[in-house]
């Protein structure tokens, strides 16, 4: 686990088949304490978890993000919320769903994504510092210090899927979270404009 922003820490698991590290991250937001999208961790990264608050809440962006959710749920005794437009393709049993628009805990705004992989795609902004969004499946960190869309067959048609992310450049953002690939901790609303306009 390693802080990459104030109040944020990250930790990434290595996906072989994908070639590709999948990201958790942990944000000490307000008086919370939330996972977003948990891969596996490590041995010492649970001890890390552990240590400090007790986390209160795990926030799934996408129905294939549930990743280590079910395991730390019971571990660390938290709620879970999903998307409302994914909870019936997913096998869990949340806590809530929330929808587009909601003020989630610790002040973090779901933003919901049209016509992407999964009905209910979401992206999480939080209005701290120069503003931070956090993606799923939405955008991949992939090269690093760029970023890119999941490759065209993943969605049933990729030009309503680009206009849908084009939402995201509504909001004012210097940090992009990515659940998969790298992150872009600062000056990352260009080169999402730029992605999205190529």
């Amino acid at each position: 686990m390693k802080p990459i922003l104030p109040g944020i820490v990250q930790w990434s698991w290595h996906s072989e088949e994908k070639q590709i590290d999948f990201n958790g991250h942990v944000l000490n937001v307000g008086e919370h304490r939330i996972l977003v999208d948990p891969p596996p961790l490590s041995s010492l990264d649970m001890t890390q978890l552990r240590q400090g608050e007790p986390v209160d809440y795990i926030l799934i962006t996408n129905r294939d993000h549930l990743r280590e959710t079910s395991s730390l749920r019971e571990a660390l005794r938290c709620r879970v919320y999903i998307p409302k437009h994914d909870a019936p393709e997913m096998d869990i049993h949340p806590d809530k769903t929330y929808t587009d628009g909601e003020l989630l805990p610790g002040g973090i705004w779901a933003v919901h994504l049209a016509n992407q992989k999964s009905p209910g795609e979401s992206a999480l902004f939080i209005q701290q510092g120069k503003g931070i969004l956090l993606v799923g499946d939405a955008l991949l960190g992939k090269p690093a210090g760029s970023v890119s869309l999941l490759p065209p067959e993943k969605y049933a048609d990729s030009a309503l899927a680009r206009e849908g992310l084009r939402r995201l450049l509504k909001y004012q953002f210097d940090a992009l979270l990515v659940g998969d690939g790298t992150s872009i901790l600062t000056g990352a609303k260009p080169i999402v404009e730029h992605a999205l306009a190529s």
